[in-house]
């Protein structure tokens, strides 16, 4: 056999080697910490929280060990967070052939081992934080050094159970112990999404004390801080585990960096946006940006933006450098490192700012948070003063923003035009008069959310109804037109490297057992229905009144039961199963039939819903309680009516349309197969006719009389 070398210009050169970059060293890690100890040092010292106190004070212990208890509660927080959400969207699970989905039979990834372990880590110190926290605010709180004597014992008991903060802090500690031992086992996608799921759930008891908890506009402080803690924790979080990772990447590296970088510039701008929000209520003049707590801030705000900075960088300059595959190896391993020294630094900084931010929640702020001691009926029981007389102009003017589905209502409608946009420069078209509709929706939430219906909802029953029929069946009507599911899965790129984006958890979602059971049209119109009764006839209807967690979570439920039950009925969005039309109508006239039903029932009723709430508001303006509830059942009978009279029409339509593309669809058929299916039926009853046994039809004579079919396709 005989050799023949090719020459060398024509030889295929392999692509020059990147040598495996060493990403973060641990001694980054450890200075971050120091740093953080370092500024939170600094920063208790300045503005004299840790000073001791002339009355009641806890002691050295207590007054050091408090703020660094928060300072590892709020860090190992974010740290399992911002695990969890690379191994639920970030990372793959299995290693693979670059591009190729990788084999179940494959070994896990090291990035996927090492996150995990990050992940379960920072559980445990975020279980120790929080025992810490409870013990040592129990200790500030009552002012005594920590003792083992059994009265110090029998009050922290009582604190645990007794006190809401006690108990916020008891729940954190259990939830946080349940998460580092799921994380010490779960390996599946689904369990790390459930699990990142409860993480989230546990950093709302932290939302609800502290100064949100005792300031003035009570709802407004809760969700910017909780909106506050969900976007440090996606941010911080996500720089601790990119840093812990960054040896072990490999050729995810540019895949990773490109998807954090989206998810950090959205958490940057809930950070800076829910950070303002807060400030502002603390801050009524500018001249307070000079005390203590306001230089704090200030150095926060500061440190904060040159953090968005480098993540600029990171997205303008150093992602593009790595995306050229044209440069030299040098080169691109010269960009990792700039890169990693980047990440390095931003890490430094963020411990900074975690400190003066431990230091910061044990700094009085300069608005008070002590309410009014002269206070009305209504401001004992809302929060708020009571607001003026109802008029036209008030039902526009009326606003009481709830920053929690303002910012929900933005990020979906900047999302929803993205993804057109996206569609537009692909070469797809898609529907105008779905983006109207979808931000007609989004606007409707809005103001159904924060505009007057939900401030006088809170002292008048029937504007409580208002808002309700509103948000279960008018806001979703205009939010299931616009499609999302069917735009977000035509925009989203499907991923063939293993993991997760939102494009697949959204088919996950959808074709889950939970979802077919759901969505199913019997059980959205049974829920829908059945929902109305179980709330207002139980605990359920003054659990929503008194508390904040309530308030939202039945703002969640109107709207995710009316949103079912309209996708079940005239929704395009990919469903796991579709009523027969016939079905539809039934149920809607059905639903129809029961507001009717709880409607006149309201009208008629000489018993008070919630009479402790509504009957002690205090108005001196409008009609009694019990004829406002009154009023309040004929809002329920006629503003629910309407839109369901609404969606049997659009069934209507679309049932009409339906048959029309049938008929289209069997003519095209036989146009193709030129009648096969009437020349069988033709010639079935000849040979019955021929044999004797046919059956005579109206007008057949006798013989082989045959059908036939007009020019314009109908059968004669």
């Amino acid at each position: 056999m005989v050799h023949v070398s090719t020459p060398a210009k024509y030889q295929r050169r392999a692509p020059a080697e990147v040598p495996a970059d060493r990403g973060i060293g641990s001694g980054w890690l450890v200075l971050a910490g120091v740093v953080v100890l370092a500024a939170l040092v600094v920063a208790l010292f300045y503005s004299g929280a840790a000073a001791a106190r002339q009355l009641g004070d806890p002691g050295a212990l207590t007054r050091w060990g408090l703020p660094i208890a928060k300072v590892l509660n709020n860090t190992a927080a974010a740290g399992t967070i911002g695990a969890l959400v690379f191994a639920v969207i970030m990372l793959p699970r299995r290693v693979g052939v670059d591009g190729r989905r990788p084999k179940d039979s494959a070994p896990e990834h090291p990035a996927f081992s090492r996150v995990l372990l990050l992940a379960s880590t920072s559980a445990v110190g975020w279980t120790l934080g929080a025992l810490g926290v409870m013990v040592f605010t129990y200790s500030d709180a009552a002012g005594l050094p920590l003792s083992s004597d059994p009265t110090y014992t029998q009050g922290l008991a009582a604190f645990l159970t007794d006190f809401s903060t006690g108990r916020a802090w008891l729940v954190t500690s259990i939830v946080a112990a349940v998460l580092a031992t799921l994380l010490f086992g779960v390996r599946s996608q689904i369990g790390l999404a459930l699990t990142l799921v409860l993480a989230l759930l546990n950093l709302l008891p932290m939302a609800l004390i502290g100064h949100s908890a005792s300031g003035d506009d009570h709802n407004a402080a809760v969700n910017s801080i909780a909106l506050h803690l969900v976007g440090v924790c996606l941010w911080v979080g996500g720089i601790i585990a990119l840093a812990v990772i960054s040896g072990k990447l490999g050729t995810q590296t540019l895949p990773v960096l490109k998807r954090f970088s989206a998810l950090a510039g959205f958490a940057f701008i809930l950070v800076v946006g829910s950070g303002v929000v807060n400030a502002s209520l603390r801050i009524t003049d500018l001249a307070q940006l000079s005390s203590e707590w306001g230089l704090l801030v200030t150095f926060k705000t500061i440190a904060t933006l040159l953090l968005g900075g480098i993540g600029w960088m990171h997205r303008q300059w150093i992602i593009p450098q790595l995306e050229v595959s044209s440069g030299t190896a040098d080169a691109r391993l010269s960009a990792r490192r700039v890169l990693w020294q980047l990440i390095a630094v931003e890490l430094v900084i963020m411990g900074a700012v975690s400190g003066v931010a431990g230091a910061l929640g044990r700094t009085a702020p300069p608005r008070s948070e002590v309410l009014p001691t002269e206070a009305g009926p209504a401001r004992i029981l809302t929060g708020y003063d009571l607001p003026p007389e109802p008029t036209m102009s008030r039902w526009v003017t009326e606003w009481r923003p709830d920053w929690l589905w303002i910012t929900v209502a933005l990020t979906f409608g900047v999302a929803y035009i993205l993804g057109m946009l996206k569609l537009r420069r692909r070469g797809d078209s898609w529907s105008p008069v779905r983006l109207i509709t979808w931000l007609v929706g989004l606007a409707l939430l809005t103001y159904f959310t924060s505009g007057a219906p939900a401030v006088y909802g809170m002292v008048l029953f029937s504007a409580h109804m208002i808002d309700h029929m509103a948000l279960t069946m008018v806001v979703p009507l205009f939010l299931v037109l616009g499609a999302p599911v069917t735009l977000a899965l035509k925009a989203l790129r499907a991923r063939g490297d293993g993991t997760r984006g939102i494009r697949e958890w959204i088919l996950v979602i959808v074709h889950s057992w939970p979802s077919k059971l759901i969505t199913h049209p019997l059980f959205a119109a049974g829920n829908f229905v059945a929902s109305i009764i179980v709330f207002y006839y139980s605990p359920l209807f003054g659990f929503a009144l008194r508390e904040h967690v309530g308030h939202e979570l039945m703002i969640t439920h109107f709207l995710i039961t009316g949103y079912i039950f309209v996708l079940s009925m005239i929704g395009s969005d990919p469903v796991p199963y579709r009523a027969p039309y016939p079905l539809r109508i039934l149920l809607l006239f059905a639903t129809m039939a029961f507001h009717a039903f709880f409607g006149v029932t309201l009208m008629g009723s000489t018993s008070l819903l919630e009479a402790s709430w509504f009957g002690n508001m205090g108005r001196e303006w409008g009609g009694s309680a019990i004829a406002d509830q009154q009023v309040g059942g004929a809002v329920t009978w006629g503003v629910g009516e309407l839109p369901t009279l609404l969606l049997a029409i659009g069934v209507a339509v679309m049932w009409s349309r339906s048959d029309a593309r049938e008929t289209k669809r069997k003519d095209r058929a036989a146009d193709r197969n030129n009648d096969a299916d009437l020349a069988a039926y033709n010639t079935m009853f000849a040979d019955l006719a021929a044999r004797g046994a046919g059956p005579r039809r109206p007008g057949q004579e006798t013989g082989a009389r045959t059908a036939t079919k007009d020019p314009a396709g109908d059968t004669e």
